[in-house]
């Protein structure tokens, strides 16, 4: 079975909430033990719309870092580095640029919606309306097989495939590619030739997919091939040149389910957060102070957990049971706002306690995250050296 390439970024603008351990992080402790995993410090990205604080960019990068750490982003099992460690991003956004239709990134859907959303800055910049091409740089550039985004980041890896499809087509011809292919093909040994052959046919001649899946398999199992030699034999088997930038899949997301403190979406620009090494007093002021039914001006007023905020916590972080004793409390007035509130805090604090915990030692011990990054960027860094090969040759960038 061909490898899976999982690559994600977060952007360093703040500390990190209870509404990214839920939407983001807790998805990529789960992927960091089924697929090849990636995740990088996207801090190129946040200077698109924080370049004139880039202090606020710098003071995260490392928290940031901390945080995933904390939450359970293991380095055993991820490759985790800062994008702009890597400079080959920004080469392969540089030479996409060139054959990118401007009409392309103007039709995004985020780019209107972000700039009216961030009206109060100046974002007429070619770093904003070029942050979709960046992004396709980031993933094209490891080729990344999946990549996990919500629902409103599909036309960002819609966008992704198109340029990939692009310069494959402009490129993909190679000088000599049939008679590479056929030498390719050799270097397999006879037996394992004849399969390839014969998956080939089968494909091209009746669409067969599993024989198209089984040849892919065998190819990426190949060890002592070339990179190049594999791109070819993959492009030969159906019928294109050699695929030099694959084609993502997006992998569609859980939504995160967690409410802010107003019952809104939990986010910074809402000021509804708990950020997660946020202090025991703080989590639970904050939760204490949340608005409740607005029915219930008096504790003997009922009231109805439907229209509360604080009940969609504890539809997250309370039990069957606790669920129906707030259910039946609140609706006869047999329990007070405050009484309701305090399993959350409990919930909420025994959540926070282990990634705290955790987010503490790594805080005093920075040499050691700077190591896990060091040691990330260096191999990100030589998946995107083979990329940045490959493109500068077919676009004639390597020079003897």
């Amino acid at each position: 079975m061909a490898i899976e390439r999982v690559i994600s970024g977060m952007r360093p603008t703040g500390n990190l909430h209870l509404g990214h351990y839920n939407g983001v992080l807790k998805n990529w402790i789960r992927l960091q033990h089924e697929h090849e995993c990636l995740f990088f410090v996207a801090d190129w990205h946040a200077l698109t719309t924080h370049y004139d604080t880039p202090e606020i960019i710098e003071e995260s990068v490392w928290e940031m870092v901390i945080d995933w750490l904390a939450a359970g982003v293991d380095p055993a099992n991820a490759t985790i580095f800062i994008q702009s460690r890597v400079p080959e991003h920004a080469e392969l956004h540089t030479l996409l640029s060139m054959i990118t239709p401007l009409s392309w990134l103007e039709r995004v859907p985020t780019y209107k919606d972000q700039q009216e959303k961030l009206a109060s800055k100046d974002l007429s910049t070619y770093g904003f309306l070029g942050y979709p091409l960046l992004q396709s740089a980031d993933i094209l550039i490891y080729k990344a097989t999946q990549v996990p985004v919500g629902e409103d980041q599909i036309p960002h890896i819609e966008f992704t495939r198109e340029i990939a499809r692009r310069f494959n087509h402009i490129y993909g011809k190679e000088k000599g590619f049939e008679e590479k292919a056929e030498a390719a093909i050799k270097k397999l040994g006879s037996k394992r030739s004849a399969l390839y052959e014969e998956m080939r046919t089968a494909y091209q001649q009746s669409g067969d997919e599993e024989a198209l899946e089984t040849a892919r398999a065998m190819i990426e199992e190949q060890q002592g091939m070339s990179m190049g030699d594999k791109e070819r034999l993959l492009g030969y088997l159906e019928g294109g040149g050699k695929m030099i930038l694959l084609e993502p899949e997006y992998k569609l997301t859980p939504a995160s389910k967690m409410p802010g403190l107003d019952g809104h979406k939990m986010s910074k620009s809402y000021n509804n957060t708990i950020s997660l090494r946020e202090d025991v007093d703080t989590v639970a002021k904050k939760i204490k102070t949340m608005p409740t039914d607005p029915a219930r001006v008096r504790r003997t007023d009922p009231g109805d957990p439907a229209k509360c905020p604080v009940w969609q916590l504890h539809e997250i972080y309370s039990d069957k049971s606790t669920q129906a004793w707030v259910q039946a409390g609140c609706k006869g007035a047999t329990i007070g706002c405050i009484e309701c509130k305090t399993p959350v805090i409990e919930a909420v604090l025994a959540e926070l306690k282990p990634i705290q915990e955790r987010a503490a030692q790594y805080a005093e011990d920075p040499t050691l995250v700077k190591n896990i990054v060091a040691e990330g960027c260096e191999k990100a860094r030589k998946l995107a050296r083979e990329t940045m090969r490959d493109v500068r040759d077919v676009m004639g960038l390597n020079y003897s």
